[in-house]
């Protein structure tokens, strides 16, 4: 029954991000602009090629050295290509601003990042990659990093304090640092989410998120709430679901723009959650 439960939350998480990255490979690139869906018929026009979506295709040799030819790309998506390499020379494409790959083994972060000056948009589900590289520093003006599906361990890297136009941070059943401190440092976020990444503990610096709104820790070993939450206090939505939480801190009555908080799959008992209800009076809780 347990493993049939993971199953669904699963399959409802992976259609739940292919439907944000969607809107995401809408939102880039000129308006109005071709999307095109092979690269045969992309490269009859290559200089008008700002937009190239090459899902469920196969992509040989020959078609993933053609791509460094379309210099003024703004929008790659590949899903489920069978590629465990990035294309030829892919540090050409110096207009990328959105970049996803979905289902391909991939085992290593974007070559070359001090090349996408322009990239706002990183999307890297179901590879293999282990590490996030110091180099991610270079991405000054990313704004959106979702990574998830490796079901391994992944190693962050402290430069990502240095992202300060990141704003949108998803990692997703992957196996993180108990205590991941690196993502509790990048100032700018609006938005972390860590669902079934092991973590075991959060940081007590919220002060050092002051924008933060969302966020959702789910699926985790996660006993304790640090005090000092009510230091976020931007916080809107707060999702707790599917950890091992028996009470909050007092503190969380200091939130006051909290309008969702989720703790729906921890034993809380009845006590604590009439506790919760009065510290929170104009909050939607949900157990």
């Amino acid at each position: 029954m347990q493993s049939l439960r993971r199953l669904i939350i699963l399959f409802l998480s992976l259609i739940a991000f292919q439907l944000h990255s969607q809107g995401e490979f809408e939102k880039y690139g000129p308006y109005g602009a071709q999307v095109f869906t092979d690269v045969k018929t992309a490269a009859a026009t290559e200089k008008q090629v700002y937009k190239l979506d090459l899902s469920y295709q196969n992509l040989d040799p020959k078609s993933m050295s053609k791509i460094q030819t379309f210099s003024n790309l703004q929008v790659l998506r590949l899903r489920n290509n069978n590629i465990s390499n990035y294309p030829d020379n892919m540090d050409k494409l110096v207009n990328l601003m959105y970049f996803s790959s979905y289902n391909n083994p991939l085992t290593t972060f974007l070559p070359k990042p001090q090349a996408y000056r322009s990239l706002h948009f990183i999307e890297l589900q179901h590879c293999h990659i282990d590490s996030i590289p110091a180099s991610i520093a270079y991405l000054n003006l990313l704004s959106s990093f979702h990574f998830g599906n490796t079901n391994d361990t992944l190693k962050l890297t402290p430069t990502l304090r240095f992202l300060k136009k990141l704003k949108d941070l998803s990692f997703e059943n992957c196996i993180l640092d108990s205590f991941p401190k690196p993502l509790f440092q990048v100032s700018s976020l609006q938005f972390l989410s860590l669902s079934n990444t092991n973590t075991k503990a959060l940081s007590s610096h919220f002060e050092r998120l002051p924008d933060l709104e969302v966020l959702i820790i789910e699926n985790n070993p996660l006993e304790t709430i640090p005090f000092t939450i009510y230091k976020a206090q931007k916080l809107r939505i707060l999702s707790l679901r599917g950890n091992k939480l028996s009470r909050l801190p007092d503190s969380i009555s200091q939130l006051e723009n909290l309008s969702v908080l989720d703790l729906r799959g921890n034993p809380i008992s009845a006590e604590e959650i009439e506790k919760i209800k009065l510290l929170l009076p104009g909050c939607n809780v949900k157990f």
